[in-house]
Protein backbone atom coordinates (compact mmCIF):
# COMPACT_ATOMS: atom_id res chain seq x y z
CA UNK A 1 0.00 0.00 0.00
CA UNK A 2 2.38 2.34 0.46
CA UNK A 3 4.40 2.24 -2.85
CA UNK A 4 1.22 1.75 -4.56
CA UNK A 5 -0.60 4.97 -2.37
CA UNK A 6 2.70 6.78 -1.37
CA UNK A 7 1.64 6.64 2.46
CA UNK A 8 5.12 7.98 4.21
CA UNK A 9 5.68 10.40 1.30
CA UNK A 10 2.31 12.44 2.14
CA UNK A 11 2.65 11.60 5.56
CA UNK A 12 -0.59 9.11 6.79
CA UNK A 13 -1.21 6.25 7.71
CA UNK A 14 -3.06 3.19 7.24
CA UNK A 15 -4.98 3.76 10.07
CA UNK A 16 -5.62 7.52 9.11
CA UNK A 17 -6.94 6.60 5.65
CA UNK A 18 -9.25 4.69 6.91
CA UNK A 19 -10.76 7.01 9.46
CA UNK A 20 -10.90 9.71 6.76
CA UNK A 21 -12.20 7.34 4.47
CA UNK A 22 -15.49 7.02 7.33
CA UNK A 23 -15.41 10.31 8.15
CA UNK A 24 -16.26 11.18 4.15
CA UNK A 25 -18.67 8.53 4.14
CA UNK A 26 -20.74 10.12 7.26
CA UNK A 27 -20.79 13.09 5.97
CA UNK A 28 -22.01 11.77 2.43
CA UNK A 29 -24.01 9.13 3.15
CA UNK A 30 -27.21 10.98 2.98
CA UNK A 31 -26.95 10.75 -1.05
CA UNK A 32 -28.45 7.59 -0.58
CA UNK A 33 -31.80 8.41 0.70
CA UNK A 34 -31.95 12.01 -1.45
CA UNK A 35 -31.15 11.12 -4.54
CA UNK A 36 -33.35 8.24 -4.61
CA UNK A 37 -36.18 9.95 -3.34
CA UNK A 38 -35.28 12.81 -6.29
CA UNK A 39 -35.35 9.97 -9.06
CA UNK A 40 -38.46 8.80 -7.85
CA UNK A 41 -39.62 12.17 -8.64
CA UNK A 42 -38.57 11.81 -12.16
CA UNK A 43 -40.69 8.15 -12.35
CA UNK A 44 -37.29 6.42 -11.74
CA UNK A 45 -38.05 3.44 -9.29
CA UNK A 46 -36.74 4.16 -6.02
CA UNK A 47 -35.09 1.25 -5.04
CA UNK A 48 -33.42 0.63 -8.31
CA UNK A 49 -32.13 4.19 -8.16
CA UNK A 50 -30.94 3.55 -4.28
CA UNK A 51 -28.73 0.86 -5.48
CA UNK A 52 -28.03 2.83 -8.26
CA UNK A 53 -27.08 5.32 -6.14
CA UNK A 54 -24.36 2.95 -3.75
CA UNK A 55 -23.08 0.95 -6.65
CA UNK A 56 -22.21 4.65 -8.56
CA UNK A 57 -20.71 6.14 -5.49
CA UNK A 58 -18.67 2.86 -4.93
CA UNK A 59 -17.13 2.33 -8.29
CA UNK A 60 -16.34 6.22 -9.26
CA UNK A 61 -14.81 6.59 -5.83
CA UNK A 62 -12.58 3.27 -6.70
CA UNK A 63 -11.67 5.10 -9.76
CA UNK A 64 -10.45 8.11 -8.25
CA UNK A 65 -8.17 6.26 -5.88
CA UNK A 66 -7.04 4.28 -7.97
CA UNK A 67 -6.17 6.31 -11.04
CA UNK A 68 -5.67 9.76 -9.27
CA UNK A 69 -4.84 8.58 -6.10
CA UNK A 70 -6.73 11.15 -4.64
CA UNK A 71 -8.77 11.19 -0.98
CA UNK A 72 -11.87 12.53 -3.23
CA UNK A 73 -14.90 10.38 -2.92
CA UNK A 74 -17.48 10.14 -6.44
CA UNK A 75 -21.19 10.09 -5.74
CA UNK A 76 -24.53 10.95 -7.72
CA UNK A 77 -23.94 14.97 -7.79
CA UNK A 78 -26.91 17.42 -5.56
CA UNK A 79 -28.18 20.21 -8.06
CA UNK A 80 -27.32 17.81 -11.12
CA UNK A 81 -30.15 15.56 -9.66
CA UNK A 82 -32.77 18.04 -9.04
CA UNK A 83 -31.62 19.35 -12.81
CA UNK A 84 -32.47 16.13 -14.31
CA UNK A 85 -36.14 15.87 -12.19
CA UNK A 86 -37.37 18.58 -12.15
CA UNK A 87 -35.93 20.45 -15.15
CA UNK A 88 -35.49 17.98 -17.33
CA UNK A 89 -38.33 15.58 -17.28
CA UNK A 90 -40.34 17.33 -15.26
CA UNK A 91 -40.47 20.73 -16.81
CA UNK A 92 -39.88 19.51 -20.00
CA UNK A 93 -41.57 16.66 -20.12
CA UNK A 94 -38.16 14.70 -21.14
CA UNK A 95 -38.46 11.12 -20.91
CA UNK A 96 -36.47 9.28 -17.71
CA UNK A 97 -34.70 7.22 -20.18
CA UNK A 98 -34.01 9.66 -22.73
CA UNK A 99 -32.82 11.95 -19.73
CA UNK A 100 -29.84 9.50 -19.17
CA UNK A 101 -28.79 9.32 -22.52
CA UNK A 102 -28.23 12.53 -22.33
CA UNK A 103 -26.42 12.37 -18.96
CA UNK A 104 -24.45 9.90 -20.91
CA UNK A 105 -23.67 11.50 -23.55
CA UNK A 106 -22.61 14.61 -21.42
CA UNK A 107 -19.99 12.26 -19.61
CA UNK A 108 -18.29 11.16 -23.19
CA UNK A 109 -18.03 14.26 -24.12
CA UNK A 110 -16.67 14.99 -20.80
CA UNK A 111 -14.25 11.84 -21.27
CA UNK A 112 -12.82 13.02 -24.40
CA UNK A 113 -12.11 16.48 -23.64
CA UNK A 114 -10.13 14.97 -21.06
CA UNK A 115 -7.97 12.31 -22.87
CA UNK A 116 -7.56 15.31 -25.17
CA UNK A 117 -6.25 17.28 -22.02
CA UNK A 118 -8.16 20.11 -23.01
CA UNK A 119 -9.91 20.36 -19.55
CA UNK A 120 -6.37 19.94 -17.81
CA UNK A 121 -5.56 22.61 -19.56
CA UNK A 122 -8.55 24.30 -18.82
CA UNK A 123 -8.43 24.04 -15.38
CA UNK A 124 -4.83 24.61 -14.55
CA UNK A 125 -4.80 27.65 -16.37
CA UNK A 126 -7.28 29.05 -13.81
CA UNK A 127 -5.69 32.18 -12.11
CA UNK A 128 -4.97 31.25 -8.11
CA UNK A 129 -7.14 34.65 -7.09
CA UNK A 130 -9.89 32.58 -8.67
CA UNK A 131 -9.12 29.27 -7.22
CA UNK A 132 -8.77 30.73 -3.67
CA UNK A 133 -11.91 32.37 -4.24
CA UNK A 134 -13.46 28.92 -5.26
CA UNK A 135 -12.21 27.09 -2.20
CA UNK A 136 -13.63 29.70 -0.07
CA UNK A 137 -17.12 29.51 -1.64
CA UNK A 138 -17.52 25.80 -2.27
CA UNK A 139 -16.83 26.47 2.06
CA UNK A 140 -19.89 29.08 2.28
CA UNK A 141 -21.72 26.56 0.38
CA UNK A 142 -20.95 24.14 2.87
CA UNK A 143 -21.33 25.94 5.47
CA UNK A 144 -25.16 26.73 4.65
CA UNK A 145 -25.72 23.11 3.89
CA UNK A 146 -24.43 22.29 7.22
CA UNK A 147 -26.75 25.21 8.74
CA UNK A 148 -29.71 24.34 7.07
CA UNK A 149 -28.57 20.36 8.49
CA UNK A 150 -28.93 21.59 11.77
CA UNK A 151 -31.52 23.71 11.97
CA UNK A 152 -29.97 27.27 12.85
CA UNK A 153 -30.49 28.67 9.38
CA UNK A 154 -34.79 28.10 8.02
CA UNK A 155 -36.30 29.19 4.75
CA UNK A 156 -38.25 32.41 5.22
CA UNK A 157 -40.79 34.27 2.69
CA UNK A 158 -39.91 37.79 2.69
CA UNK A 159 -35.78 37.67 3.79
CA UNK A 160 -34.91 34.04 1.92
CA UNK A 161 -33.13 33.08 5.10
CA UNK A 162 -34.12 33.31 9.00
CA UNK A 163 -33.12 32.04 11.92
CA UNK A 164 -34.20 28.78 13.02
CA UNK A 165 -35.36 27.99 16.66
CA UNK A 166 -32.46 28.15 18.88
CA UNK A 167 -34.30 26.35 21.63
CA UNK A 168 -35.25 22.90 19.57
CA UNK A 169 -33.38 20.35 20.99
CA UNK A 170 -32.11 19.13 17.98
CA UNK A 171 -30.52 22.66 17.07
CA UNK A 172 -29.17 22.77 20.41
CA UNK A 173 -27.42 19.15 20.10
CA UNK A 174 -26.51 20.54 16.69
CA UNK A 175 -24.76 23.75 17.74
CA UNK A 176 -23.15 22.01 20.97
CA UNK A 177 -21.69 18.99 18.69
CA UNK A 178 -20.54 21.90 15.81
CA UNK A 179 -18.39 23.23 19.45
CA UNK A 180 -17.25 19.87 20.59
CA UNK A 181 -15.74 18.64 16.90
CA UNK A 182 -13.67 22.12 17.06
CA UNK A 183 -12.49 21.28 20.74
CA UNK A 184 -11.73 17.88 19.85
CA UNK A 185 -9.81 19.58 17.12
CA UNK A 186 -8.18 22.22 19.03
CA UNK A 187 -7.07 19.24 21.10
CA UNK A 188 -5.72 17.33 18.26
CA UNK A 189 -7.80 14.46 19.32
CA UNK A 190 -7.14 11.46 16.06
CA UNK A 191 -10.98 11.29 14.05
CA UNK A 192 -13.08 14.70 16.31
CA UNK A 193 -15.04 14.38 13.15
CA UNK A 194 -16.24 10.74 13.57
CA UNK A 195 -16.30 11.47 16.62
CA UNK A 196 -17.98 14.31 16.89
CA UNK A 197 -20.62 13.16 14.52
CA UNK A 198 -21.18 9.95 16.82
CA UNK A 199 -21.64 11.42 19.62
CA UNK A 200 -23.87 13.72 18.34
CA UNK A 201 -26.59 10.99 17.31
CA UNK A 202 -25.95 8.98 20.42
CA UNK A 203 -26.81 12.09 22.46
CA UNK A 204 -29.91 12.63 20.16
CA UNK A 205 -31.86 9.10 20.97
CA UNK A 206 -32.95 9.94 24.33
CA UNK A 207 -34.98 12.70 22.55
CA UNK A 208 -36.09 10.46 20.17
CA UNK A 209 -33.71 12.89 17.49
CA UNK A 210 -32.56 9.57 16.83
CA UNK A 211 -34.01 6.71 15.36
CA UNK A 212 -32.42 3.15 15.20
CA UNK A 213 -33.50 2.00 11.89
CA UNK A 214 -32.04 -1.79 11.92
CA UNK A 215 -28.89 -3.11 10.71
CA UNK A 216 -29.40 -5.14 7.91
CA UNK A 217 -31.44 -5.51 4.80
CA UNK A 218 -31.31 -7.32 1.09
CA UNK A 219 -31.03 -4.16 -1.83
CA UNK A 220 -33.38 -4.30 -3.75
CA UNK A 221 -33.34 -5.30 -7.78
CA UNK A 222 -31.62 -2.73 -10.71
CA UNK A 223 -33.18 -4.08 -13.18
CA UNK A 224 -35.87 -1.50 -13.54
CA UNK A 225 -32.79 1.32 -14.25
CA UNK A 226 -29.73 -0.77 -15.68
CA UNK A 227 -28.96 -0.47 -19.15
CA UNK A 228 -32.47 1.19 -19.19
CA UNK A 229 -30.60 4.95 -21.03
CA UNK A 230 -31.86 5.73 -24.18
CA UNK A 231 -28.70 7.68 -25.90
CA UNK A 232 -30.26 7.65 -29.90
CA UNK A 233 -32.86 9.68 -28.17
CA UNK A 234 -30.52 11.68 -26.53
CA UNK A 235 -28.49 12.24 -30.05
CA UNK A 236 -31.90 14.45 -30.90
CA UNK A 237 -31.15 18.11 -32.34
CA UNK A 238 -33.59 19.35 -29.90
CA UNK A 239 -31.62 18.01 -26.77
CA UNK A 240 -28.00 19.46 -27.69
CA UNK A 241 -28.73 22.16 -25.08
CA UNK A 242 -29.61 19.62 -22.19
CA UNK A 243 -26.42 17.89 -22.85
CA UNK A 244 -24.22 20.68 -22.74
CA UNK A 245 -25.64 21.89 -19.65
CA UNK A 246 -25.02 18.61 -18.20
CA UNK A 247 -21.83 18.84 -19.80
CA UNK A 248 -20.76 22.41 -18.19
CA UNK A 249 -22.01 22.02 -15.01
CA UNK A 250 -20.64 18.40 -14.40
CA UNK A 251 -17.30 20.36 -15.99
CA UNK A 252 -17.57 23.45 -13.50
CA UNK A 253 -18.88 21.21 -10.01
CA UNK A 254 -15.98 18.72 -10.54
CA UNK A 255 -13.29 21.23 -10.99
CA UNK A 256 -14.58 23.43 -8.31
CA UNK A 257 -13.90 20.54 -6.06
CA UNK A 258 -10.44 19.28 -7.24
CA UNK A 259 -9.60 22.12 -6.44
CA UNK A 260 -10.97 23.11 -3.30
CA UNK A 261 -10.13 19.70 -2.24
CA UNK A 262 -6.73 19.75 -3.14
CA UNK A 263 -5.62 23.38 -1.87
CA UNK A 264 -7.44 22.33 1.23
CA UNK A 265 -4.82 18.60 1.32
CA UNK A 266 -2.02 20.68 0.30
CA UNK A 267 -1.45 18.54 -2.77
CA UNK A 268 -1.98 21.19 -4.97
CA UNK A 269 1.77 22.58 -6.68
CA UNK A 270 3.20 25.44 -5.67
CA UNK A 271 2.23 27.40 -8.83
CA UNK A 272 -1.32 26.67 -8.19
CA UNK A 273 -1.65 23.96 -10.85
CA UNK A 274 -3.40 20.24 -9.36
CA UNK A 275 -1.14 17.20 -10.01
CA UNK A 276 -2.09 14.27 -11.85
CA UNK A 277 -5.68 16.56 -12.73
CA UNK A 278 -6.23 14.09 -15.99
CA UNK A 279 -6.43 11.46 -14.51
CA UNK A 280 -8.97 12.79 -11.81
CA UNK A 281 -10.94 13.97 -15.26
CA UNK A 282 -10.79 10.22 -16.35
CA UNK A 283 -12.38 8.80 -12.85
CA UNK A 284 -14.94 11.79 -12.79
CA UNK A 285 -16.36 11.32 -16.63
CA UNK A 286 -15.98 7.51 -16.15
CA UNK A 287 -18.20 8.11 -13.10
CA UNK A 288 -20.83 10.49 -15.19
CA UNK A 289 -21.65 7.26 -17.92
CA UNK A 290 -21.70 4.62 -15.16
CA UNK A 291 -24.35 6.52 -13.08
CA UNK A 292 -26.08 6.87 -16.64
CA UNK A 293 -25.61 3.22 -17.14
CA UNK A 294 -27.04 2.24 -13.60
CA UNK A 295 -30.29 4.21 -13.53
CA UNK A 296 -29.10 7.83 -11.69
CA UNK A 297 -28.03 11.58 -12.81
CA UNK A 298 -24.11 12.40 -13.25
CA UNK A 299 -21.57 10.75 -10.75
CA UNK A 300 -19.42 14.24 -9.59
CA UNK A 301 -16.70 14.31 -7.25
CA UNK A 302 -18.02 15.09 -3.59
CA UNK A 303 -16.59 18.21 -1.33
CA UNK A 304 -17.82 16.25 1.54
CA UNK A 305 -14.61 14.83 0.67
CA UNK A 306 -13.18 18.00 2.63
CA UNK A 307 -14.50 15.91 6.07
CA UNK A 308 -12.04 12.99 5.20
CA UNK A 309 -9.12 15.13 4.50
CA UNK A 310 -9.53 17.35 7.46
CA UNK A 311 -9.29 14.13 9.19
CA UNK A 312 -5.82 13.01 7.66
CA UNK A 313 -7.00 11.74 4.44
CA UNK A 314 -4.38 12.09 1.77
CA UNK A 315 -4.08 9.60 -0.62
CA UNK A 316 -6.15 7.42 -2.90
CA UNK A 317 -6.40 4.87 -0.11
CA UNK A 318 -9.39 6.97 1.25
CA UNK A 319 -11.35 6.91 -1.46
CA UNK A 320 -11.47 3.11 -1.80
CA UNK A 321 -12.11 2.79 1.84
CA UNK A 322 -15.54 5.10 0.69
CA UNK A 323 -16.21 3.15 -1.98
CA UNK A 324 -15.94 -0.26 -0.06
CA UNK A 325 -18.46 1.06 2.28
CA UNK A 326 -20.81 2.41 -0.10
CA UNK A 327 -20.94 -1.54 -0.75
CA UNK A 328 -21.10 -2.14 2.87
CA UNK A 329 -24.28 0.59 2.53
CA UNK A 330 -26.20 -1.56 -0.11
CA UNK A 331 -26.92 -3.90 2.72
CA UNK A 332 -27.11 -1.49 5.69
CA UNK A 333 -29.09 1.05 4.57
CA UNK A 334 -31.28 1.11 7.94
CA UNK A 335 -28.02 1.68 10.00
CA UNK A 336 -26.48 4.15 7.52
CA UNK A 337 -29.74 6.41 7.64
CA UNK A 338 -30.21 6.13 11.03
CA UNK A 339 -27.07 9.01 11.16
CA UNK A 340 -29.24 12.47 11.97
CA UNK A 341 -28.92 15.23 9.70
CA UNK A 342 -27.94 17.73 12.07
CA UNK A 343 -25.43 15.70 13.05
CA UNK A 344 -23.65 15.81 9.74
CA UNK A 345 -24.65 19.40 9.36
CA UNK A 346 -22.43 20.39 12.47
CA UNK A 347 -19.29 18.34 11.14
CA UNK A 348 -19.82 20.34 7.23
CA UNK A 349 -19.67 23.72 9.12
CA UNK A 350 -16.56 22.90 11.01
CA UNK A 351 -15.11 21.85 7.40
CA UNK A 352 -16.80 24.92 6.07
CA UNK A 353 -14.92 27.36 8.45
CA UNK A 354 -11.89 25.61 7.62
CA UNK A 355 -12.09 25.86 3.85
CA UNK A 356 -13.08 29.66 4.55
CA UNK A 357 -9.49 30.42 5.22
CA UNK A 358 -8.27 29.86 1.53
CA UNK A 359 -9.12 33.87 1.26
CA UNK A 360 -6.18 34.61 3.24
CA UNK A 361 -3.79 34.01 0.67
CA UNK A 362 -6.10 36.27 -1.89
CA UNK A 363 -4.06 39.57 -3.40
CA UNK A 364 -6.08 42.36 -0.90
CA UNK A 365 -3.71 44.92 -2.68
CA UNK A 366 -5.12 44.44 -6.49
CA UNK A 367 -8.64 45.12 -7.14
CA UNK A 368 -8.85 42.78 -10.01
CA UNK A 369 -7.81 39.98 -8.40
CA UNK A 370 -9.84 40.12 -4.75
CA UNK A 371 -12.71 41.24 -6.19
CA UNK A 372 -13.63 38.31 -8.78
CA UNK A 373 -12.80 35.93 -5.58
CA UNK A 374 -14.90 37.58 -3.53
CA UNK A 375 -18.19 37.66 -5.98
CA UNK A 376 -17.02 33.97 -6.86
CA UNK A 377 -17.03 32.73 -2.79
CA UNK A 378 -20.24 34.93 -2.31
CA UNK A 379 -22.52 33.80 -5.51
CA UNK A 380 -22.19 30.08 -4.55
CA UNK A 381 -23.92 29.82 -1.73
CA UNK A 382 -26.49 32.54 -2.20
CA UNK A 383 -27.30 30.96 -5.58
CA UNK A 384 -26.79 27.27 -4.32
CA UNK A 385 -24.79 26.55 -6.98
CA UNK A 386 -21.09 25.88 -7.67
CA UNK A 387 -21.16 26.11 -11.01
CA UNK A 388 -23.04 29.50 -11.03
CA UNK A 389 -20.65 31.11 -8.84
CA UNK A 390 -17.47 29.66 -10.79
CA UNK A 391 -19.27 31.32 -13.92
CA UNK A 392 -19.97 34.65 -12.12
CA UNK A 393 -16.64 34.93 -11.03
CA UNK A 394 -15.01 34.07 -14.24
CA UNK A 395 -17.42 36.81 -16.00
CA UNK A 396 -16.12 39.42 -13.27
CA UNK A 397 -12.67 38.34 -13.41
CA UNK A 398 -12.33 38.82 -17.89
CA UNK A 399 -14.82 41.87 -17.35
CA UNK A 400 -13.08 43.56 -14.98
CA UNK A 401 -9.53 42.85 -15.80
CA UNK A 402 -10.43 44.03 -19.32
CA UNK A 403 -11.88 47.28 -18.15
CA UNK A 404 -8.64 48.13 -16.03
CA UNK A 405 -6.93 47.98 -19.18
CA UNK A 406 -5.20 44.26 -18.37
CA UNK A 407 -7.08 42.38 -20.50
CA UNK A 408 -3.87 40.66 -21.37
CA UNK A 409 -3.37 38.94 -17.94
CA UNK A 410 -6.68 37.24 -18.91
CA UNK A 411 -5.84 33.73 -20.38
CA UNK A 412 -7.67 32.06 -23.33
CA UNK A 413 -9.26 29.89 -20.85
CA UNK A 414 -11.04 32.11 -18.55
CA UNK A 415 -12.43 33.89 -21.86
CA UNK A 416 -13.71 30.48 -23.01
CA UNK A 417 -15.02 29.45 -19.23
CA UNK A 418 -16.44 33.23 -19.00
CA UNK A 419 -18.01 33.11 -22.73
CA UNK A 420 -19.55 29.69 -21.81
CA UNK A 421 -20.86 30.51 -18.51
CA UNK A 422 -22.72 34.05 -20.19
CA UNK A 423 -24.31 31.37 -22.86
CA UNK A 424 -25.29 29.15 -19.90
CA UNK A 425 -26.86 32.13 -18.16
CA UNK A 426 -28.54 33.14 -21.36
CA UNK A 427 -30.33 29.56 -21.66
CA UNK A 428 -31.57 30.01 -18.41
CA UNK A 429 -29.72 27.03 -16.83
CA UNK A 430 -28.37 27.97 -13.10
Amino acid sequence: MDTFFGLRERGTTPRTEVMAGLATWLTMVYIVVVNPGIMAAAGIDQGAAFVATCIAAAIGSALMGLLANYPIALAPGMGLNAYFAFAVVGGMGIPWPVALGAVFVSGLLFFLVSVAGFREWLINTIPFSLKLGIAAGIGFFLGLIGLQGMGVVVANQATLVGLGHLSDPKVILACLGFLLIAGLVARGVPGAIILGIIIIALAGIPFGLTTFNGVVSLPPSLAPTFLQLDIPGALGIGLVGIVFTFFLVDLLDNAGTLIATTHRAGLMNPDGTVPRLGRAMLADSCGAMLGAVLGTSTTVSYIESAAGIQTGGRTGLTALVVAGLFLLTLFLAPLATSVPGYATGAALLFVACLMAKSLRDVNWDDTTDYLPAIVTALAMPFTFSIATGIGLGFVTYAVVKAIAGRGREVSGAVWLIAGLSVLKFALGAG
